[in-house]
């Protein structure tokens, strides 16, 4: 299998994204990486010997963080990002991973790839840390702002079959972001998809509260682009502030510096479960390929958990799957 990378996106490229690559390349001999960006300033950063399932597709420009999505995907077409989504739709590779603008990388999934047949919305859908083992998967967080209930239902569709074929949670269940756990709570778009979901084949445990996503209460949480922007922004954000107290607090008196040293391995531990890296990225399921969006400012190690990713989503067909769970659906 095939995945390319999109050397230039992301606040460390290419430097992050060789890395990773030259990483994930070790670790993952049955996949062949192929990084996609300036390839003088990829070569820069590699080292001798180069694994052998690495190779350097050029590409001469690229889209910016400030850049118009829709207009950049247009108009850069010999963009890295542009150039690795033009090879998925030409099955001259089989996913693509970004950690450039993510505007235009759900542009570039839609434009160029195009949607799974049966599938009226895409949802980007990252994996927000709790309490739990696996995390929730989010979808959706922005591809769409003001979706329908019948979007909502493939969001469940889709998650069901993602959280069981790469994040390998058997039967997970599903819940329904809203501001009561009561079936009449909610806004209109809330209150029709409940009852669409309760006749789904699928283990829905109902409305889930914001307060209660940290304790796990669900393994994939359907939502609108609006909030689930809105949740993800404020876990990120509540993450980074929980940990620069703990450091603030740590740091201010000989004693504190002593019991830090004590609870340093459980604080490694919480760090872990928090952090992105250990993730990989966000798929944008619904469209017509293996699209993982990894955070902006990933280093190599989170490249190399989105080559994983994308590895798990490849080797469990998950774009079959959903493919076929949606025509059922008709």
């Amino acid at each position: 299998m095939k995945i390319a990378l999109d050397a230039m996106g992301g606040d460390l490229a290419p430097k992050s994204t060789v890395e990773g690559a030259i990483e994930a390349a070790k670790k993952f001999p049955d996949i062949h990486l192929v990084l996609v960006g300036n390839s003088e300033e990829i070569k820069n950063h590699m080292k001798d010997p180069i694994p052998s399932n690495i190779t350097i597709h050029h590409a001469s420009d690229v889209i910016k963080t400030e850049d118009e999505p829709v207009k950049a995907v247009r108009r850069k077409k010999d963009s890295s990002l542009v150039v690795a989504s033009q090879m998925v739709k030409n099955k001259e590779v089989d996913a693509v991973i970004t950690a450039g603008n993510t505007g235009a990388f759900m542009a570039a999934g839609l434009l160029v790839a195009g949607r799974i047949p049966g599938i009226e919305r895409p949802a980007l859908a990252p994996v927000i840390p709790t309490t739990g083992v696996n995390g929730i998967l989010v979808l959706d967080v922005g591809a769409n702002m003001d979706p329908k209930a019948e979007h909502l239902v493939q969001y469940a569709l889709m998650g069901k079959i993602y959280a069981e074929q790469v994040l390998g949670i058997d039967n997970p269940r599903i819940g329904l972001l809203n501001v009561g756990t009561e079936e009449t709570k909610g806004n209109e778009l809330m209150k029709s998809t409940f009852p669409l979901l309760k006749e789904m084949p699928i283990n829905f445990v109902g409305n889930v509260e914001a307060r209660e996503v940290p304790n796990g209460v669900c393994d994939v949480l359907v939502t609108d682009g609006f909030s689930g922007n809105v949740l993800l922004k404020l876990t990120e954000g509540l993450a980074s502030s929980i940990f620069a107290v703990l450091k603030k607090e740590f740091t201010k008196s000989t004693f504190t510096k002593l019991a830090s040293l004590l609870l340093k391995p459980s604080l490694k531990n919480l760090k872990k479960q928090m952090d992105y890296s250990e993730i990989g990225g966000a798929p944008l399921l619904g469209v017509n390929g293996a699209f993982i969006k990894a955070h902006g400012s990933s280093d190599a190690k989170a490249i190399m958990n989105a080559v994983r990713q994308a590895r798990l989503f490849l080797v469990n067909g998950v774009l079959e799957k959903i493919a076929n769970a949606i025509e059922q659906e008709k």
